[in-house]
Formats: structure tokens, C-alpha cells, sequence
């Protein structure tokens, strides 16, 4: 009976010795995964940081800065307005001088579309 017992408890005691090393294998492999999602988060940040750097950079070199586009932007505007003034100087007197005209000098005449006697 004693070696039965004996033979029991050894088997409780693999059956222990078993079990935690199936725990610290298990804590060793969620250390792991662990560890690859931090690698890998840190190289999607690094990843991200020289997308952005580059575009950046291609941004630059294509578009230019705020600043200079806010410059065209104005000097166009400048350039626009001044050629509109330019040609309402130039046509303002026959503008006027047309609009004086159909004012006042009015031709009555029947209309076309009337119909006398009808």
C-alpha cells in the first residue's frame, strides 16, 4: 500500500512539474508575442515617420510653402484687378456715351408682334 501511495504522489509530483512547465512555457511565449508586437509597432513607427518625411519633402519641392502659394495668389489677384480697371478706363466713356444714347433717344414704333384690328 505504501508503495502505491508512494507511486501516486510521484505521479502527482510529474503531474505538478508538468503543469508548470506548460505555465512558464506559455508566460515565455506571451513574453514573446509580447516583445514582436512592441518590435513591430516600433518599426511601423519608423516606417510612418520617413513616409511623412518624404512626402513632406515632395510636397515642398513640387507645391512650395503656404507662403509662397499665398504670394502667387496675391500678385495674380494684383495683376487681374489692375488689367479690370485698365479696361474699364479705356471703355468707361463709350459706355457711358451708349447708355445716354438708348436713354434718350427713343424711337417709338409699333411692336412687331401687334396686330392691328384684330
Amino acid at each position: 500500500m505504501a508503495s502505491q501511495t508512494q507511486g501516486i504522489q510521484q505521479l502527482l509530483a510529474a503531474e505538478k512539474r508538468a503543469a508548470e512547465k506548460v505555465a512558464e512555457a506559455r508566460k515565455r511565449k506571451n513574453r514573446r508575442l509580447k516583445q514582436a508586437k512592441e518590435e513591430a509597432q516600433v518599426e511601423i513607427e519608423k516606417y510612418k515617420a520617413e513616409r511623412e518625411r518624404a512626402f513632406k519633402e515632395n510636397e515642398a519641392k513640387n507645391v512650395g510653402s503656404k507662403e509662397d502659394i499665398a504670394t502667387k495668389i496675391e500678385a495674380d489677384t494684383k495683376v487681374k484687378i489692375e488689367a479690370m480697371n485698365r479696361s474699364v478706363a479705356s471703355n468707361k466713356s463709350e459706355v457711358i456715351s451708349n447708355l445716354i444714347t438708348l436713354v434718350c433717344d427713343i424711337k417709338p414704333e409699333v411692336h412687331k408682334n401687334y396686330r392691328g384690328g384684330a
